[in-house]
Parts: structure tokens; sequence; C-alpha cells
């Protein structure tokens, strides 16, 4: 049923990814799908990484952990957004679509206040993308 399955992770949080990459491992053993991790880093100097290489370097050695943790392979895949208030959605959608993910799996928080007046990265996704998305909260 999926093949390629996309799971969009925040490097500031990663302590918060386990739940949605358990998710993932499972359903990519039920269905024998390739895991892709995707990360999107700035151009300019964040709290994160100095450069967009620092930012992928990062990126990869998070992959490599978490595929020798859950005895799984995630493929890296870093993006770079000038801004990423602004095209962190899209980014993230034509990502998905390049690389052909059939299921996206997304960790979100519990909404507070902001999230009644703005979409969520999830929501919007789940409302935009072409493809299933699931949403672990």
């Amino acid at each position: 049923m999926y093949s390629k399955i996309m799971i969009p992770v925040d490097i500031r949080h990663t302590d918060q990814m386990n739940k949605a990459l358990s998710v993932a491992v499972d359903i990519a053993k039920l269905y024998g799908a390739q895991l892709h991790i995707v990360g999107v880093g700035q151009s300019t100097p964040s709290e994160v990484a100095h450069t967009p290489t620092e930012y992928a370097e990062k990126l990869t050695a998070f992959a490599a952990e978490r595929s020798k943790a859950l005895g799984v392979t995630f493929t890296p895949h870093t993006e770079i957004s000038h801004d990423l208030a602004i095209d962190l959605d899209n980014v993230l959608k034509r990502t998905a679509d390049a690389i052909g993910i059939d299921l996206i799996i997304m960790g979100s928080h519990v909404p507070g206040f902001a999230e009644h007046f703005f979409a969520s990265n999830a929501g919007y996704l789940a409302s935009h993308a072409s493809m299933s998305v699931l949403v672990v909260r």
C-alpha cells in the first residue's frame, strides 16, 4: 500500500520525534516501505546551524543515529529555505512530490492558542498534499 514514507523533522525538537518515527517504522515494516527523513534548514545562520552544510551534517547524523537505534534505514533529505515562516509548508509538499512519497507521517503538538487562528504545518499538508498524511500527537 505504501512504498515511500516521509517524516519531516525539526532538528531543534528531535526529542519530540520518537513517537512519529516509531509509527513510521512500524508502517514501513508492514509494507516494506522506504523511510525518508526531511529537514528544512535556513540559508542564514540560526540556533540550529550556522550554514546549510552544517544543517545537512546534523540531519544526516540524526538519521544515522535513529536508523541504528530503530533497526531501519532513514534516508536524509535536506532542503533549504530563505524564510521558514513563509515557505516551510510548500518546501515539504514540493519535496514529497519530488521523492514520490505516498505517505507523510508528521509529529504534532497539542494545539495552543495560536493554532486556533493559524494553520499548523501538519494541518496544511493534510489539506493540500496529494498523498496521505498521518499526524501523530
